[in-house]
Parts: structure tokens; sequence; C-alpha cells
């Protein structure tokens, strides 16, 4: 089997989600002990659950897992971002160490974490916590030209699947996404722009701390990029002219939640512009996604808007990694034990 016949069968083996048991689950948080929609959409994350599941009474999820993919980008070399590419290769290794903000909150939300590094540009220390799966030292410049040849995007696809699927088979049942790679917000506002139709206006914003000159350059340099690709072009197609590394092993680990049917957390906006991708790759794979929060990130809102979910918190974050898809984990633990623990109306007794 090639690499692109192993991608076609993760695509293959994204089945939809039982709407039986959203709707059994729909019916049992109206017959729970409580007033009707008194949850509010922690009952709607419940039947989303249920959904994925194929049961009524989804279980509780109780492990969850994240995993950072990280890489870097050509386009830094426009200017991009007034931080030294360096900070990825740096960032990583903090992260796979256990000291970065996201390791932090995992920590608070007890969860494993894999640190995937799939094209950063300065190849980072081996170390416990760290998986190498290179595929190049980050993309081209997507300003100038394609970012990643097909070749490329396909074996990112594969790494990003190897790795949440290992993960899941050591027993992870809630896979949460997380980025690291300085420049991303720029490619991510491309493939939000090229998804949705989206003007590069409304999908990019200032990332790390750009400067209105940086931003108005950021810009641009999106809608050229969008404006050169061909009609009709091809999801992966699309990946591999204005995307990331790290966008594809991020699409690898949301085909492969999705496949086992196992609920799929996105973080900011470079996961919700993979899952862009992902969607249109295998539309089914929307129904085992949760949006763990609305990114500052202006195309995280359309991104959003377009794969028709609603973030969980909105906390005015911008930091990427996963830390807002972890924040959001006891949320849909919560929604799962809420509706498994809670005795129903037909239970009281009353008096």
């Amino acid at each position: 089997m090639t690499a692109a016949d192993r991608v076609r069968a993760l695509v293959d083996a994204v089945g939809e989600v039982d709407e039986g048991a959203r709707a059994g689950a729909v019916a049992r948080w109206d017959a729970l002990a409580k007033p009707p929609g008194s949850l509010g959409r922690v009952e709607a994350v419940g039947a989303r659950l249920a959904a994925m599941a194929g049961e009524e009474v989804p279980p509780v999820p109780a492990s969850p897992g994240l995993i950072v993919c990280a890489a870097d980008h050509g386009v830094h070399a426009q200017g991009v971002t007034p931080w030294p590419q360096a900070i990825t290769t740096a960032m990583v290794e903090v992260i796979a160490d256990g000291k970065a903000s996201c390791s932090a909150l995992a920590r608070t939300v007890g969860a494993s974490v894999v640190t995937l590094d799939v094209g950063c540009a300065v190849e980072p220390r081996p170390r416990e916590g760290l998986t190498s799966a290179r595929v190049a030292a980050g993309t081209a410049d997507l300003s100038v030209g394609p970012a990643m040849t097909a070749d490329e995007v396909v074996l990112a696809v594969l790494a990003g699947a190897t790795a949440a699927g290992q993960m899941l088979n050591d027993g992870v049942d809630l896979l949460v996404l997380g980025d690291m790679g300085l420049s991303n917000t720029t490619a991510s506002a491309a493939l939000i722009a090229a998804f949705t139709g989206a003007s590069a206006e409304e999908v990019t914003g200032a990332g790390a701390g750009a400067d209105a000159d940086t931003l108005a350059l950021k810009q641009s340099i999106v809608r050229g990029a969008v404006g050169w690709l061909p009609s009709g072009a091809a999801p992966l197609e699309v990946l591999a002219a204005v995307g990331g590394l790290e966008h594809a092993a991020l699409v690898g680990a949301i085909l492969v939640g999705a496949g086992r049917r196992v609920p799929v957390l996105l973080d900011g906006v470079i996961t919700d512009a993979a899952a862009l991708c992902a969607a249109a790759l295998a539309p089914a794979c929307v129904g085992y996604m949760i949006a763990g929060h609305l990114s500052t990130e202006p195309g995280a809102e359309v991104a959003l808007r377009h794969l028709e979910l609603d973030a969980l918190l909105d906390l005015d974050l911008r930091l990427g990694e996963g830390t807002g898809a972890l924040l959001a984990v006891p949320i849909v633990q919560a929604a799962a034990r809420a509706l498994a623990e809670t005795a129903l109306i037909s239970e009281l007794t009353p008096g």
C-alpha cells in the first residue's frame, strides 16, 4: 500500500455519527431530575458524545491526551512575525520537558502529552517526551510558491496519524489537539480563506504580536497565496500550497480519532484550520470534533462557523499549544458524567 493509499484508508475509515444515539441522549437529558435544558450547552456536548460513541449514555472520557504537532514555515522569511524562528525549536524542547503552559494545564486536567516534531527548521535535541517524525526542515515560502510537495503532505498526514493512533492504542479516549510553529497563523489564515471563501482581511490576525504594518503584510501574503490556487483544487492540494507540516499532521490525527470514534477536541486557529482540511477530505469527521475555545484570531470564528461548531470557552486566548482545548476537557468529561450519573425523574420518591 502506497502512502497515498494509506491516507485514503484513513479517510474511508471515518463513519457517520449515530444520530439515533444522539436523539436518545437528548431524550435522556429531558428525563433527568432537573428542568429540561437547564444545563444549557453542556447537554449538547453530552448528546454529541453519545452520537460519537453510538451509545445513548456515552462513556466518560477518563484519559485525555494532548498531541502537539510542531513545524516551521518558510513564509517566516517575509517578516510576518517579530519573533525569531529559533523560538519554535526552543518551545518544542520546553513542551517535551513538561515546562510549557500547555504542560501545566495538561497536568491540571490529567492529560498525557505527546510532542511531535514533524518539521522544525532546526531539529530539537532528542529527549524523553519528544517524538521525531520529521518530513522536512520546515515548509517552503508560501508567498512565492507551494509550501509543500504532494509527497510531503502525505507523509506529514501519516506522521500525525501514526502518533495519534499510538496514543489511542495506549488508552487515550479524548484526543486534544495542539500546535507549535512560528508564522503558523499566516498559513492558517490562508487555509481558512481557501476552504471558506472568506477574505484575507476576515481571517488574518496579529498572531504573536504583529503590529499594523506586519498585519497588512500578512493579509497581502494570504490574499496572494490564495489567489494562486487553481479552481477546484483538492483538499490536499490546498494544504500543500498554503498550509504547514503541522497542519497536515493534525489532519492525520483528526482522521484517526474520527475513524476510531474518539472525541477530538480542537484548540485555536491552527487546529481549526486543520479541521477544515480534514472536513473537506472526510465530511463525517466533523461529527467527532468539539471546539474547545474561541481564539482571538479572527480566522477561528470564520472556521468554526463554517464547521458549524460552537466553542465551549471564550477566554481571550491566543497561545496555541492546546491550552484552550485543555481548559475545556473538564466540561467534556462533566457532560458525559452528568448524563450518566444524574437520577431520572422517574426514580424520585416524592415526600
